[in-house]
């Protein structure tokens, strides 16, 4: 169980996220605002609590993968690299510029700790089922976590990939699902229904956790729960607020990739703090 210290650490860095993608984004002029803000708790828990890795060693065998499937996510992964000590902080303000090492999408030939190159959805969790069956014919203990948005469900690739994870009993797979309930242009109910989305991963087999994906505490003790040995693969699905900690970004389609323009920036940071 995570201590009172782990869990404000993670609440600070995901704020710490927040203000980093404002800032990166409003200079930048351009990014997914809230996706990348739904998802700070998820990848601060994952990479200063859960997961197991070599800030110096990008590539060591027995490192635990994180895969960004819903690559428009990545200003929060960015900040996230960046307070794990992994990148270069001053790289933040480069975000975008021409030959940056930060693109707007994770390119694995640019920057450190990016398993595989997504911005085209639906990909991420094939990826997933590659590496874990990898770690597990080899005998690695590596667990793999894999970041989908909820919209992204409605690719039909993410459902093959579910039955591969289900059929070689990879229980060192977990899914995440980013569930902030919307997508590009409405809410995902809207567009094309997920629900009843937990009994649709149990139907493939998947040990299904709901958790509020913007508690800290509720995601590190739902993680620390996990069976890594029953031959089950894992689903998280994270109930979010796409544009969290921002009134005016909050729950709007419309903020999907919107770019704050004159004192947006600084009107969110002072919500933010």
């Amino acid at each position: 169980m995570a201590s009172a210290d782990v869990v404000e650490r993670i609440d600070r860095t995901a704020l710490q996220l927040r203000r980093d993608l404002l800032e990166m984004i409003g200079a930048g002029k351009a990014g997914h605002l809230g996706g990348s803000a739904s998802l700070a708790e998820i990848v601060a828990a994952l990479y200063f609590h859960e997961m197991r890795f070599d800030p110096r060693d990008p590539r060591d065998p027995d490192r635990d993968r994180f895969v960004l499937s819903k690559g428009h996510g990545v200003g929060g992964f960015y900040g996230t690299l960046a307070e794990a000590g992994i990148l270069d902080e001053a790289k933040l303000g480069t975000y975008l510029a021409f030959d940056s090492e930060l693109p707007g999408h994770p390119v694995r030939q640019k920057t450190p700790f990016v398993e595989i190159n997504t911005g085209a959805l639906g990909h991420g969790l094939s990826v997933g089922v590659g590496l874990a069956l990898a770690a597990k014919k080899q005998g690695r203990a590596a667990r793999v976590y894999v970041l989908l948005g909820d919209g992204e469900l409605q690719e039909g690739s993410v459902w093959e990939a579910a039955m591969s994870a289900a059929h070689f009993r990879l229980d060192a797979l977990v899914a995440i699902v980013d569930r902030n309930g919307l997508q590009l242009a409405d809410r995902t109910e809207t567009i094309m229904a997920l629900e009843p989305l937990e009994a649709k991963w149990s139907s493939f087999g998947f040990d299904v956790r709901p958790v509020d994906g913007n508690d800290p505490g509720a995601l590190v003790a739902c993680i620390d729960g996990l069976d890594w040995s029953g031959g089950r693969p894992h689903v998280l699905v994270a109930r979010t607020v796409k544009g969290k900690g921002v009134s005016f970004i909050e729950d709007r389609p419309a903020w999907h990739h919107k770019i704050p323009v004159g004192d947006e920036v600084e009107r969110a940071i002072e919500e933010l703090e």
